[in-house]
């Protein structure tokens, strides 16, 4: 098997350890679909370069629809004023028509200067030279959203544990926070928040699916996670209540949920069945790269109920709900019907 990269999580841990440890470079170029990660790093750097009497003189902050690539550079040339170091910030750098003539600057940075680029929505061309002489000279980081439940419930476990909350969190009720929002992270620590802000001082720091239910508003028994239970274990009771439920309550899940989560399931649950022989739980782990033998048993569930080649038409079947549920060749169906039908498809 591929050695397993390490994900956003693990790269941004790495890196601000490095923060922490004084190494720091001239240029940091932070890009990609979640911003998250990209806001965090930026907000260190601003808060922890400079000393509060130094920032008036020595921190510019410019945004990339306002500014050339020229004008960049020459405030980056700039030299600090009764200070070690400036720092230079390019919010939203994603809007600079001439992001690629920064290259440039690249090829001899200014020791003194701290020069941050935020590019949010996606991430530069690899093969372009902006983003090479970036690696060369500086710091790239890469914020991905992340695709799996198994990344979800890591970054929801290392935020409660940070040192001011200091929480725990029970499995399946991170499961459920986790179908339930899915990868957006700011949505995800702000519903944290809520929860973690409303412990008494003293008291015990554990978050249970019944405060979920009241803070955040999500329902212990009707929710994404339950209906996915229930279409593993081929309970067609369970998934039909549930449907009717998200039918009654649109806020509550339904389609749009759904659809990430069960195609990410089943996707795994196709490399599953490519796991070597013998198949156990910790073959399973191995395969799927999971954390614990609890993660594997919806899948050895899941491999008694539904055949390699019946998991392979589900995959289909999501991707083709997906495409209708966008408007391609579906002209009136309405959302909850087509996740009667989905949920039909999977049980039969």
């Amino acid at each position: 098997m591929a050695e397993k990269k390490p994900n956003t999580l693990e790269n941004y841990k790495l890196l601000m350890a490095k923060l922490a440890h004084g190494q720091i470079t001239p240029i940091y170029l932070l890009m990609g679909e979640e911003s998250y990660y990209i806001d965090k790093i930026c907000d260190w750097l601003t808060e922890n370069l400079l000393k509060a009497e130094e920032k008036d003189f020595n921190m510019s902050i410019l945004y990339g629809a306002d500014v050339t690539a020229r004008q960049v550079m020459d405030e980056a040339r700039r030299f600090p004023m009764m200070a070690e170091r400036q720092v230079v910030i390019v919010k939203e750098a994603q809007a600079m028509k001439d992001i690629d003539a920064l290259e440039k600057y690249m090829e001899k940075p200014v020791s003194t200067t701290v020069l941050i680029l935020c590019y949010k929505g996606g991430v530069l061309d690899s093969r372009k030279k902006l983003t090479a002489k970036a690696t060369a000279c500086g710091t790239v980081f890469i914020s991905d959203s992340p695709r799996y439940d198994r990344d979800i419930i890591a970054f929801l476990n290392e935020y409660i544990k940070r040192p001011e909350y200091n929480a725990t969190i029970d499995q399946r009720a991170a499961q459920v926070v986790a179908a339930h929002i899915g990868g957006d992270l700011k949505r995800l620590s702000s519903e944290l928040d809520k929860l973690l802000l409303g412990f008494a001082p003293g008291a015990p720091r554990k978050i249970t699916s019944e405060m979920i239910e009241q803070k955040i508003g999500i329902s212990k028994n009707y929710n994404v996670f339950e209906l996915r239970d229930a279409l593993i274990n081929r309970d067609a009771l369970k998934a039909h209540r549930i449907a009717k439920y998200f039918d009654d309550n649109p806020k509550a899940g339904g389609l749009f949920a759904l659809l990430p989560q069960t195609f990410s399931f089943f996707q795994n649950l196709m490399l599953a069945y490519y796991t070597p022989k013998p198949i156990t739980e910790t073959a399973i782990m191995a395969q799927l790269s999971l954390k614990s033998p609890w993660a594997t048993r919806d899948y050895i569930t899941a491999m008694r109920n539904f055949s390699a080649r019946k998991t392979i038409q589900i995959i289909s079947k999501i991707r083709e709900i997906d495409a209708r549920s966008k408007g391609l060749d579906n002209a009136n169906t309405p959302p909850g019907e087509l996740l009667k039908e989905l949920i039909s498809f999977i049980l039969h």
